[in-house]
């Protein structure tokens, strides 16, 4: 789960982590109002989206005066924003956050990520941020150093201060950069974030370290215990199929192929999509239904997969342990009818009960045709998908 800007914002001032000044803005209007109140000469309007790249895409203006916030902010909400880190179709604006400027002499990036490798969280730190961080990472690693955090120690104030001076901060700021970075750890540990990253962290002309932007990103499955942070879920920044299918427990990911895959077993559907590309097709989705699917299930997957126009085929790949393939099989079948799908299916049912599960399939009468041999069923749903 992430969240916007300003209410990443809200969560670091509460952590001690020094932010400009702002107010958040839903309608020209209130846009208007808190550029007036800020009273500064000139003030930066940012559109209030889930994603990166938010300046180079234009959602980022620094404006003169109260009329020009109100103008930029007309010219932002209720439009879509389309960046790098977004699909054709973009995201929806419906808020702006409307903050003092800042006299920036340096920009820095930081970041904390748990790192499920060494089960560890890992600080990473660049004395070159701002937007290009990526291509920082990509041709000049060096600029970038990281540092491992035992959780049984926590972030120890020596290890901020390594990373403090790798970036060549003065000893003040060092020990601003410390307090902020400790924060930042404490994010990560209290409230289950997966992801805290300021990009870019700026050093002002004053010689004073503030976190110009913010970026929280939490473990959907801790939400449970940390119900605040549930509460600031914005659901319009969110796939519509994928918000569905966490419904009824689904793991779906849209894609951008044509070839609808439900499958039990992340690791199963990884190798299934894989498969699929190396005969030429094009996954549409990720789709895991869990080991122990119902014909319930099935039947949300169905509609799921085939609520993208997209979809010209689907390939079904079951491997029956916990559930029989007979089960599922009949589960197919009720979903197709009930669906009133037109596009081919291409079904593999392995495990238990699978001779019973294919004759089932077979013998439907509907357009569904089992396939036991992995690379066929592949090479079947790819053509299928071309014809």
């Amino acid at each position: 789960m992430n969240l916007h800007e300003y209410q990443a914002k809200e969560v670091f001032a509460r952590y001690g982590i020094p932010v400009p000044q702002g107010g958040l803005a839903t309608s020209p209007e209130q846009a208007r109002a808190v550029a007036k109140q800020l009273g500064t000469e000139k003030v930066v309007v940012k559109a209030q989206v889930h994603a990166g790249g938010r300046g180079k895409a234009g959602g980022v203006k620094l404006v003169s005066g109260a009329d020009a916030a109100e103008e930029a902010a007309k010219a932002m909400l209720g439009k879509q924003l389309v960046t790098k880190q977004t699909d054709a179709k973009g995201l929806p604006i419906h808020s702006v956050w409307v903050e003092k400027p800042s006299n920036i002499a340096r920009e820095l990036y930081v970041s904390a990520l748990v790192d499920r490798s060494t089960e560890k969280v890992v600080v990473m730190a660049s004395a070159a941020g701002g937007m290009d961080i990526e291509e920082v990472a990509e041709h000049t690693p060096e600029k970038l150093k990281s540092i491992i955090v035992d959780p049984a120690a926590g972030l120890q104030p020596y290890q901020a201060r390594e990373l403090g001076f790798f970036m060549d901060l003065t000893k003040d700021q060092v020990d601003q950069f410390t307090k902020i970075l400790l924060g930042v750890y404490r994010i990560v540990v209290e409230l289950d974030a997966s992801m805290v990253e300021i990009n870019p962290l700026i050093v002002t002309s004053e010689g004073n370290v503030f976190a110009l932007d913010a970026k929280l990103n939490f473990d959907d499955n801790a939400l449970f215990r940390q119900k605040a942070i549930a509460e600031m879920r914005d659901a319009s920044q969110e796939d519509e199929r994928e918000r569905a299918a966490a419904k009824y427990d689904l793991n779906y990911v849209t894609l951008e192929g044509d070839i609808g895959c439900m499958v039990n077993g992340a690791g199963l559907a990884m190798a299934t999509m894989d498969i699929v590309k190396l005969h030429g097709g094009q996954p549409a989705n990720f789709l895991d239904v869990g080991g122990g699917t119902t014909a319930e299930k099935v039947t949300e997957a169905f509609k799921l997969i085939t609520a993208s126009p997209e979809v010209k085929a689907i390939f079904i790949n079951i491997f029956g342990g916990i559930v029989r393939c007979d089960l599922i099989a009949e589960g197919i079948i009720a979903a197709v009818k009930q669906v009133g799908l037109k596009i081919p299916v291409i079904a593999r049912l392995q495990g238990t009960n699978m001779e019973k599960g294919q004759a089932l399939l077979r013998d439907s009468g509907l357009a569904i045709t089992p396939i036991s041999d992995l690379t066929e069923a592949a090479k079947a749903v790819v053509a299928a998908s071309k014809a």
